[in-house]
């Protein structure tokens, strides 16, 4: 069975900073994922490059960061107040607010956006909103090991 829409694949995979060939992500052979196709749920290039591939097919490309993740956002990267981070009782405690810690935080409409601390400073810290892979041309490898059609259940609604 080809990987068609609402087609769902189960597939392992690596990706790679195309540069620098360091691993970013890994979905091991042993541990495959399924992946629903076709409803806007994964990279285009991901898709164009699966659809109408079969189980056992192993695949190896390139997506530029305009067609992965898109280029580094400047304005997603800005200084927010250390008291933001403050616990119920007010207390801002170090080892929670540190380089590299990921929290999850809601813009004004409710939307949740997942920024990382880049800079701590004495009282506010600067934030990364980007996506981890921005900016990036990335390397996919990896072998789809099983398509099946989802169950109506599976699909999202449109």
């Amino acid at each position: 069975m080809q990987i068609t829409k609402n087609a769902i694949a189960t597939i392992w995979y690596t990706v790679s900073d195309r540069a620098s060939g360091k691993i970013l992500q890994k979905i091991p052979a042993d541990a495959p994922q399924e992946f629903l196709f076709g409803n806007d749920l994964l990279l285009d290039i991901f898709e164009d490059q699966l659809t109408n591939k079969e189980k056992g097919y192993h695949f190896q490309f390139e997506a530029k960061a305009d067609q992965a993740y898109g280029p580094v956002d400047p304005s997603a990267i800005f200084d927010l107040p250390l008291d933001t981070f403050a616990n119920e009782d007010g207390i801002v405690e170090d080892e929670v607010v540190q380089v590299g810690h990921i929290f999850p935080m809601a813009d004004n409409e409710g939307n949740r956006h997942y920024g990382k601390i880049i800079m701590k400073m004495k009282d506010r810290v600067t934030m990364d909103f980007n996506h981890p892979m921005a900016g990036k041309d990335l390397m996919f490898e990896g072998e789809i090991v099983d398509v099946r059609m989802a169950d109506p259940n599976e699909i999202p609604a449109q």
